[in-house]
């Protein structure tokens, strides 16, 4: 445990879990019940054991898993903030509970749809399966303490129900569609709506294909199909945490379990390509745009907002989008780095060469620092923030169970961190180079850049060679943000030769290289992203004739080129 992670030990008499408002409504409310839950950290088997009784007690389903939320959260801020447990204690019993309470919802749900509508059926004649999906930190098992639960449901296949069992009533079938669209709106009720006891989870169903405007269940078939031809950037950073996480007889993640394969089978290929994908690195920075701005826009006006340790510069965010992007780009090449968790994947990115150790110890130590002050943010009162506190008491408690004498001290810890998140996020993901000059000034901008203007400065061959692509189908055919990555490639090839760093010859065959790859945008994109790997294959593409044609034969080797530290 690092300094500033030690526990700040004090008498049971004064327990700082006494200080969470939210801890003490649930002292009040159910202090007679919080016995209930068994001593130390909730497991899976005693969430069971604890819902189980209070169905005994004669709590309905839905009330008697509202209270079995309010036990667990009570006893998660008592150990987080007076015993100091590990964050993956919190994470993990907040991820068993949103499991549990799923299936239970499942259950209840196919129990009641049955009952008027018959089972639905496969055209095998056997039972269709639905699968709740849980994305984020949900699929992660990294859910935090007063998170919405982002959720994705797919059944395996159409067909219809078969009534209630008397083949002649045909109003009672529906389609399987019709069938897992009512069990999605009756599990959304079940432990989404607010009563006396509160919610179990909120549920986001944004990340489904086509938002919110898709259907509430789709067929896995209409999955792979949306994935193949629609899929965007950004949901392959939202797939690659992705879970089956309910109902129980679909969790099972081995290979004997038929179904779970069939969706990995769909979403890995998706996910992770074989080829070096650097287009990705666009996609994520216009997603991380987004959720800068959106932070903006939710502190304008309230300067008390814009200490957000979730999504402000260095935040967990920037933690995340460094990993994902390590792992979606590579991934396909390591198989070891598909996996869900943060804290794995750094640690899988080390022993892959991908990260040096102690970029991934900060990394690591300050993704837990963050999701624990974050967790400390949502003891307070029960609130979805991630935005530290103005009030002077508050933000003194949060310190205190932190393991810091005062806020001043913790809040300097807190910058130091996110202040070398920040370094790694801009070093790994900041704005894509530009094209510079040899006195290193900013050529002209990309998009005013044409190939007759790239050619007015080359030589006339070179110039020659370039403006045929003005008319060639396949440069016609790019779309304009891979015309501009070429034009970009290409007025960059252009400084180097003028400043002398790159032969005229190797200019000519990189034009004769790229040519048959216009529509393998992922490597445009590479090259963009890492001009010292376009430096490496213009000095390989000039040094002879033989490598430039083992080059244009084999243009995967260019993979091999960025292999050096390569993200």
């Amino acid at each position: 445990m690092t300094p500033d992670l030690i526990p700040y030990l004090i008498p049971d008499s004064q327990r700082l879990s006494d200080q969470s408002r939210f801890a003490q409504r649930l002292r009040r409310r159910y202090g007679e019940l919080l016995d209930l839950l068994a001593p130390g950290a909730p497991t899976p088997a005693q969430i069971a054991s604890t819902y189980a009784t209070l169905r005994e007690r004669q709590y309905d389903v839905g009330s008697a898993l509202r209270v079995l939320r309010q036990l667990v959260l009570e006893r998660l801020i008592a150990l987080d903030c007076d015993e100091a447990a590990p964050l993956e204690v919190v994470t993990g019993a907040m991820t068993a509970l949103a499991s549990f309470t799923l299936d239970v919802a499942c259950e209840q749900a196919f129990a009641q749809l049955d009952a008027i509508h018959g089972a639905p059926l496969t055209e095998q004649g056997e039972r269709a399966q639905l699968w709740v999906i849980g994305m984020g930190k949900l699929g992660a098992r990294e859910l935090n303490v007063s998170s919405d639960i982002d959720l994705i449901y797919v059944y395996d296949q159409d067909g219809e129900t078969n009534g209630s069992g008397d083949y002649t009533v045909r109003r009672m079938r529906i389609s399987n569609h019709e069938y897992f669209g009512k069990a999605v709106k009756l599990i959304f009720n079940l432990i989404g709506d607010t009563t006396e006891h509160g919610f179990v989870f909120r549920v986001d169903l944004a990340l489904r294909p086509h938002g919110n405007s898709g259907p509430p269940a789709l067929c896995l078939g209409a999955l792979e199909d949306y994935l193949q031809a629609q899929g965007r950037e950004w949901e392959r950073f939202a797939w690659l945490k992705s879970r089956v996480v309910a109902p129980r007889n679909c969790v099972a993640d081995g290979a004997g379990n038929t179904l779970a394969a069939a969706l990995r089978a769909v979403v890995l290929p998706f996910v992770f390509r074989r080829y070096l994908d650097y287009k990705v690195f666009d996609s994520l920075r216009e997603l991380h745009a987004q959720v800068r701005e959106h932070a903006a826009r939710r502190a304008s006006g309230r300067p008390e907002r814009a200490n957000d340790v979730k999504l402000s510069r260095g935040g967990i965010r920037e933690i995340e989008f460094v990993v994902q992007l390590l792992q979606v780009v590579r991934g396909g090449q390591f198989p070891e780095l598909r996996t869900r968790s943060t804290q794995s994947a750094l640690r899988r990115l080390t022993h892959a060469g991908l990260m040096d150790p102690p970029t991934a110890d900060a990394l690591s130590t300050a993704y837990e620092f963050l999701r624990r002050v974050e967790h400390r943010i949502q003891y307070l009162d029960d609130q979805q923030t991630h935005v530290l506190p103005s009030n002077e008491q508050d933000l003194s408690w949060i310190a205190r169970t932190m393991g810091f004498t005062d806020a001043a001290t913790f809040l300097a810890a807190l910058a130091g961190h996110r202040e070398r998140v920040a370094q790694e996020f801009d070093k790994l993901l900041g704005a894509p180079p530009p094209a510079t000059t040899k006195g290193g000034g900013a050529a002209s901008p990309a998009h005013s850049d044409s190939f007759d203007d790239i050619a007015a400065h080359l030589p006339a061959a070179l110039a020659q060679r370039l403006s045929h692509w003005a008319t060639n189908p396949r440069v016609l055919a790019l779309r304009e943000d891979a015309r501009t990555r070429l034009t970009r490639l290409l007025r960059q090839t252009s400084t180097w030769l003028s400043e002398g760093s790159v032969s005229e010859d190797a200019a000519l065959r990189f034009i004769d290289w790229t040519e048959p790859l216009l529509r393998r945008e992922s490597y445009l994109a590479l090259l963009l992203e890492r001009p010292k790997v376009h430096q490496r294959l213009l000095r390989l593409l000039g040094a002879a004739r033989w490598p430039a044609r083992y080059l244009l034969r084999h243009p995967g080797v260019i993979d091999e080129l960025a292999n050096d530290w390569m993200l």
